[in-house]
């Protein structure tokens, strides 16, 4: 591959001519070099997304954990240096050199990284959106200024689309491009990071900043290069790239078809680069693309964590000013370590001195796990039925590790804030999780490590970036949105970003059926097929609280719909929780393999009836966390309770099935379960229950008496549950319907006396719910009276008679008043807890006495009387 600037030698001699040049973005500018009698050859070396892998032995975060480490890339590096002799090399980056670090690096700020990478001597780097990661002011104060408690990065951090908010320019310590000078030629490298940053960042970090269209910014200032006539050859290093690479299946044609912001990188950035460095999304990829104005260019990533090194090989002929790239390929790091070189016998030294500094919080253990607990990889293959192999870190894969998380989150709950309420749903974003939980001990990092031991460090590599928990509540509408968003667009609701689909990891008490499309041409919107939690239908009205990390509750990874819940922060540390919550409360972790997203097409619209045939399309049954088993089974059955009927077993291939049964005619409000074998992945689909009719009668009483209350149910369906009678809003009594028949029992003093409209609600299992409407007709109750005389004797002109009165009734205690006759005389007493008492005065005469007792009645008895005679005698 070949450009050839015709323009570029007179370009350059022009601008020295007349003084021109951008000093300000250059770290060191030269003059055109004597014209050269050879070519002059020398190789680009670029790494990606490096997240501070700094240990002996690789660390998870590397495919083999046994073959890589810190040491082995410098040996590596350094071997290109050596073996390329008189042809000089340049070591570049594409961003988030720090970061998501193991927790070597992160204990000290990733402090080990930035020294690693200034022994290695990188000449220049693009920033990363994880540059970002604690904020712009630390980042100035610390890598970009220096201080007297952080050395400071030696190499310029680019980022040409970086500026000040609402402005076109640069905010301090940040270039656009930087210039290096090669074997007497000029190599401009121009940075750029990816517009989604202020989606992965927290915002309060990064206020101050604004990002724009990357390629726009790399062709401005090319543009402003080319004719400064500035460069011998011209490098783009974006912090941006493919949403999918070799490894994965892709090819550069199919990325650009996705289109996105890969697509304009290839085809929009200006004619005038010739190399174009990738990064971001952690892909493989090594493609020779065309570029405007004619002629091809190498685009390039490396994966991640320094696994791998990008190499291009180019020639510069002076005289013609033709760039030819001879070689561009994908370097794998090497397992060998070179003592000997100086260069890797300081960057060994600064890793082993980093692992003892951090060693001494990090092997301390915290918990054990009984087997491997990954991310999703690609690339590996099920051997044994399980799955071994491969990279880590696939976005667009639901994992065990993601789903470890996310129970952690809700399982876990936040007790010692008072009115903070219990979280329902955990979610976890995947790029969250930047490293495996390994059974297998790490004797090369923590001697003292066993088998199944979870260390400080391991736990805290899974969530390096400290975010606090928030709980924010969200209507079922709401975290529906937001599982929608799931298949990613920016801002706008329709650009695509360069991953464009990202599984969230949701706590096992959530189970989703979506559309199958993830790529990023699928339809965005209406993904969401049906949604439970906790066995119920997601209410659209329901309030749930979901406990996620703070990152993501501000909207983070462009899940916006989080923004339109409550948010409550509750300043807990997700570590924390994770660590000395989770972890701390001693009982050993243990994958589970069983997806909470499954991917169907053919699902009914409508609710299912006894007699559908359902036809059924499942897909990505199959997890590929590491030890995650393929499935060979789905196992199809009606349930009810817990009774289950079988329906048929379907064959899994390549981690997909099609299920064709009917719905049996009995299955009424029973539930067709798909279980597929052995991973446990289970989807449900409700049947319809079958029509009821309900029809009551209440049998007349008398208040201070049951009111029963006869109900009958039909159905098609077993007409069986439960009963309620409610009146005025209440539920006044309970029953269990059998063969569609049930007696209620009102409990006495419920009803007043009058006609009262009773409710009647059915619900049950099988037969659908209905109510029905009865009149229950309650007279007043019939009291009795009884009077006691107090006075044995009574004596005329002397004796105050007291008389006691008495009123009962069955199941209620009149109240109200009394009145006793005798002759014309009348006497009134209240009746308090069905007792009077009335003191007569004495009699002027003797004789028998008939005295009328009489209970006035009230609202609820009715009046009732009797007689008592008194004997009154001379003496």
């Amino acid at each position: 591959m070949s450009s050839t600037p015709s323009t570029r030698r007179a370009r350059r001699g022009l601008a020295a001519g007349l003084g021109l040049g951008l000093a300000a973005s250059v770290l060191s500018v030269a003059t055109a070099p004597a014209a050269h009698a050879a070519p002059v050859s020398f190789t680009l070396l670029d790494i990606n997304d490096y997240h501070g892998r700094i240990s002996s032995d690789g660390g998870s975060g590397s495919s083999d954990a046994t073959t890589y480490s810190t040491v082995e890339f410098a040996t590596t590096i350094q071997g290109i240096r050596n073996a390329a002799e008189a042809d000089p090399v340049l070591l570049l980056s594409a961003g988030d050199n720090i970061g998501a670090s193991l927790f070597n690096s992160s204990f000290t700020d990733d402090q080990p990284t930035i020294d690693v990478l200034n022994r290695l001597g990188l000449a220049t780097s693009a920033l990363g959106n994880h540059e970002f990661d604690k904020g712009y002011d630390w980042l100035k104060a610390n890598v970009i200024d220096g201080n007297a408690q952080y050395r400071k990065a030696d190499f310029p951090l680019l980022g040409a689309n970086v500026y000040l908010k609402g402005t076109q320019t640069l905010p301090p310590g940040v270039q656009a491009y930087s210039t290096h000078q090669v074997a007497g030629v000029n190599v401009c490298v121009i940075g750029a990071i990816t517009q989604e940053t202020p989606t992965l960042v927290s915002p309060d970090r990064i206020s101050t900043l604004e990002f724009g269209d990357p390629v726009d910014a790399v062709n401005r200032v090319a543009t402003q290069l080319e004719t400064a006539g500035t460069c011998d050859v011209t490098v783009a290093t974006y912090h941006d790239g493919a949403g999918a690479g070799t490894p994965d299946g892709s090819s550069l044609e199919d990325e650009i078809a996705a289109g996105g912001p890969f697509a304009k990188i290839v085809n929009q950035t200006a004619g005038a680069v010739d190399v174009i460095f990738t990064g971001h999304t952690h892909k493989e990829y090594s493609w020779t693309a065309p570029k405007p104005g004619g002629g091809t260019r190498p685009i390039v990533q490396t994966g991640s964590y320094g696994q791998k090194l990008g190499r291009v090989d180019l020639t510069v002929d002076p005289t013609t000013d033709a760039v030819t790239v001879d070689a561009s390929s994908l370097v794998t790091v090497g397992t060998t370590e070179n003592l000997a070189d100086p260069v890797v016998a300081d960057v060994d030294t600064i890793t082993r001195a980093a692992e003892t500094a951090a060693n001494v919080v990090g092997d301390v253990p915290e918990g054990n796990i009984t087997a491997d607990v990954t991310t999703a990889y690609t690339g590996g293959a099920y051997t044994n039925g399980k799955y071994t192999g491969g990279s880590r870190d696939d976005r667009l894969s639901e994992s065990a590790l993601g789903n470890l998380v996310a129970d952690a989150l809700k399982d876990t709950p936040i007790t010692d804030i008072p009115g903070l309420p219990t979280p329902v749903i955990g979610v976890v974003n995947p790029g969250g999780l930047r490293n495996e939980l390994l059974y297998a001990a790490n004797l090369a990092g923590s001697p003292q490590d066993a088998d199944g031991v979870v260390t400080f460090e391991e736990a805290n590599a899974v969530l390096p970036f400290a975010n606090n928990i928030s709980y924010v509540t969200l209507t079922g509408a709401e975290f529906k949105q937001v599982l929608e968003q799931q298949w990613q667009t920016t801002a706008d609701g329709v650009t695509r970003p360069s991953r464009p689909f990202l599984h969230l990891g949701l706590s096992k008490n959530v189970q989703v059926v979506a559309r199958p499309d993830t790529s990023a041409t699928s339809p965005v919107g209406n993904n969401i097929l049906s949604v439970t939690v906790d066995g119920q239908p997601l209410d659209p009205a329901k309030e749930y609280v979901v406990s996620t990390f703070s990152f993501l509750a501000a909207g983070g990874d462009n899940f916006r719909a989080f923004k339109l819940g409550t948010n409550r922060d509750t300043a807990k540390v997700d570590r924390d929780l994770w660590i000395e919550g989770y972890f701390g409360n001693g009982q050993a972790k243990a994958p589970t393999f069983a997806r909470r997203q499954v991917f169907a097409t053919g699902l009914p619209t409508e609710p299912l009836v006894p007699g559908t045939v359902l036809d059924l399309q499942l897909s990505k049954l199959n997890l590929t966390s590491q030890g995650a088993p393929a499935n060979t089974t789905v196992e199809a059955r009606a349930v009810l309770g817990g009774a289950a009927t079988s329906l048929g077993s379907f064959p899994v291939t390549n981690g997909a099935a099609d299920v064709d049964l009917t719905v049996p005619e009995d299955a009424y409000g029973k539930t067709i379960e798909l279980v597929a074998q052995p991973s446990g992945t289970t989807v449900d689909f409700p049947i319809a229950k079958a029509e009821s009719t309900v029809s009551a009668t209440v049998a007349r009483s008398a208040y201070g008496r049951p009111s029963t209350v006869a109900v009958k149910v039909t159905s098609d369906a077993p007409a069986n549950g439960t009963a309620q009678a409610v009146v005025g809003g209440k539920v006044v009594a309970t029953g269990a319907v059998t063969n569609g028949a049930a007696t209620l029992t009102v409990p006495a003093k419920t009803l007043k006396p009058g006609t009262t409209p009773v409710s009647v609600r059915f619900t049950g299992p099988q037969a659908a719910d209905s109510t029905a409407t009865a009149s229950a007709v309650v007279t007043k109750a019939a009291p009795r009276v009884k009077v006691v005389k107090a006075a044995k004797r009574v004596v005329v002109k002397k004796t105050r008679v007291r008389l006691r009165v008495l009123v009962s009734a069955t199941g209620y205690t009149p109240t109200g008043k009394v009145q006793v006759a005798i002759g014309g005389v009348k006497y009134n007493a209240t009746v308090r807890n069905g007792k009077a008492v009335v003191v007569l005065k004495p009699f002027r005469s003797t004789g028998t006495k008939n005295v009328r007792v009489r209970y006035l009645g009230n609202s609820l008895a009715s009046p009732a009387a009797t007689s008592v005679k008194i004997k009154v005698k001379r003496k």
